[in-house]
């Protein structure tokens, strides 16, 4: 897969995303600010979430739209998408802002106006929401531009998220990843599930990353254990400005921070090698071998007495140990001497 000038591969580098979401706080100024930030705080790229309103639901006040047990209870579903969508008359300012910094700019879109939006800005990514999962014609759609498709997880059963995958592939689309998420804000640690992030990869064969609500660098660092590729967490300049997105995001410190943990993580992680650096070679003259520990004469039996598997590692492999016990010493040897075969009468 690759979005911009950034290639996701299993081998290759995780992509960072900040999520920008409402945390302009309405703001233009605010958002610009935000981006310069994101780029400081070693971000590949940024995110924004294209709807109106009106686009994405109704404005009611009947009990369906209530928003009920999370953090932004009290409101309609129509008040909450009003007070954080991103003016559409900023997309292509935020877009150009995010090249100027040398951050790959896309974007979340909820219907086809805002894909229609997006196409004009030739946005080098989609990003399907958790919540829009279930929504076969926007994947479709999204899935027909033939740019790469990453699919939040957050609401999602196995059978919702195969729906998602034939329906990009029913479009000739299989540049795709998943990305586990919880969709709770913020999301508890304990139900992170992390390993799904290695699971997802095994069993639907694309690449995996988290969209991540938890607080905390932890489940980041985890999930690129994990084999994760793509990290999103979201992004505010400061957390005391404000807004829907406020309490579950990361401030430009904390963002820094987490950015450097998931670097030493993939580092950390490496590869499959069984081979020894050269570092590791030299480390090796601390292992254990056979020594001669006791004078002994020609003639002599080897025993437990004149031989042990001690440090340095200069010496016979000690899976020679057991053989050589009783065979007879063709010439004398000082104690300290490294124990070697060609000492011996075979």
């Amino acid at each position: 897969m690759k979005i911009g000038n950034f290639k996701i591969h299993k081998e290759g580098k995780v992509f960072i995303i900040a999520e920008l979401s409402a945390n302009h706080n309405g703001s233009i100024e605010v958002a610009l600010e935000t981006i310069k930030a994101a780029k400081r705080a070693g971000a590949d790229c940024i995110k924004l979430q294209t709807y109106r309103a009106d686009t994405i639901t109704i404005d009611s006040k009947r009990d369906d739209f209530l928003i009920k047990g999370t953090i932004w209870e009290g409101k309609n579903l129509f008040e909450l998408y009003q007070e954080a969508y991103t003016p559409w008359e900023w997309h292509e300012t935020l877009f150009k802002a995010a090249e100027a910094e040398g951050l790959i700019c896309f974007s979340s879109p909820f219907d086809p106006t805002s894909v229609e939006l997006l196409e004009s800005l030739n946005t080098p990514a989609y990003k399907i929401a958790s919540f829009e999962i279930t929504d076969i014609p926007l994947i479709e759609l999204v899935a027909s531009k033939g740019k790469p498709v990453i699919i939040s997880t957050g609401i999602a059963e196995e059978e919702d998220i195969q729906l998602a995958l034939d329906a990009c592939k029913r479009m000739g689309n299989y540049d795709i990843a998943l990305l586990k998420c919880t969709s709770s804000y913020p999301a508890p640690i304990e139900e992170a599930n992390l390993i799904m992030v290695k699971d997802m990869a095994e069993k639907f064969g694309v690449i995996t990353g988290l969209s991540d609500h938890t607080m905390g660098s932890t489940a980041p660092i985890v999930a690129t254990c994990f084999g994760g590729k793509i990290i999103e967490k979201h992004f505010i300049l400061d957390r005391s400005i404000g807004g829907p997105d406020a309490s579950f995001s990361m401030n430009e410190a904390e963002f820094t921070a987490m950015v450097k943990a998931v670097r030493e993580a993939e580092k950390a992680v490496g590869v499959v090698d069984y081979q020894l650096t050269e570092k590791q070679k030299s480390g090796r003259d601390f292992s254990r071998s056979l020594y001669i520990v006791k004078d002994v004469l020609a003639g002599e039996k080897v025993t437990a007495e004149n031989i042990r598997s001690i440090r340095p590692g200069f010496g016979l492999h000690p899976k020679h140990y057991n053989e050589v016990l009783g065979k007879t010493f063709r010439e004398g040897q000082v104690k300290g001497t490294r124990f070697a075969l060609n000492q011996i009468v075979k």
